[in-house]
């Protein structure tokens, strides 16, 4: 046996709002056949009355009350079958939005399956200790490369400084420079300073100390 298959829950929503409608106006075409037919109850009671013939306006208006009660059942009915298609609207849209949230629900719980919160942290850890550890790397190579290029620019600009105020020192206080060595043999590039070891700070400060004491 092969089972039925099963119809779109919208379809038939659909479906059940299109025979309300079509029964909503079958209630309105007898209502206005049941004031056609008032109006014209109402018309023969008048001519009865004047007529004088009362039976016959007491059947009428006996008729004209059934027509009444009937037109009110009518319009009970109209209002119940509106209510019914007003509720069947919003039990459309509610079905909407409960597969909207099974869509979404569905499409979560993928992504939950999917993601995993402790493996996320310890990749984001591992993350964070590989970018300290690039800055640090970054900031130890400016810093070799700073003291391998500019160490010596700044050392030859500061001697070439230091000449030119000894030099200048030298020209005003010529006549006191015997017991100071002379500025070319405290520079590097002279050929002995304080034996065969290089100038120091201490050598320089130190001259300036004597030049200053002159």
């Amino acid at each position: 046996m092969f089972s039925k298959k099963e119809k779109d829950p919208r379809k038939q929503v659909r479906a059940q709002q299109r025979q309300l409608t079509s029964v909503q106006r079958d209630v309105d075409r007898d209502l206005r056949a049941l004031e056609r037919q008032e109006k014209q109850i109402e018309a023969e009671i008048k001519k009865a009355a004047k007529m004088g013939d009362r039976q016959l306006a007491t059947m009428l208006a006996k008729q004209l009350i059934n027509v009444r009660k009937q037109k009110e059942r009518n319009m009970g009915m109209k209002c119940q079958i509106g209510g019914v298609k007003n509720k069947t609207t919003m039990m459309a849209s509610n079905m909407k939005m409960a597969q909207s949230m099974k869509a979404t629900t569905e499409v979560m719980g993928a992504m939950n399956k999917q993601m995993n919160p402790q493996e996320m942290q310890k990749m984001m850890q591992n993350f964070e200790k590989e970018s300290a550890k690039m800055d640090m790397a970054e900031e130890m190579m400016n810093e070799t490369l700073d003291d391998a290029l500019g160490g010596s620019e700044d050392e030859e600009e500061a001697d070439n400084i230091m000449n030119s105020v000894l030099d200048e020192i030298g020209i005003e206080i010529s006549g006191k420079m015997a017991s100071v060595p002379t500025p070319s043999s405290s520079m590097p590039g002279s050929s002995k300073v304080s034996g065969s070891r290089a100038p120091t700070d201490a050598d320089i400060e130190e001259q300036l100390r004597r030049l200053a004491d002159l």
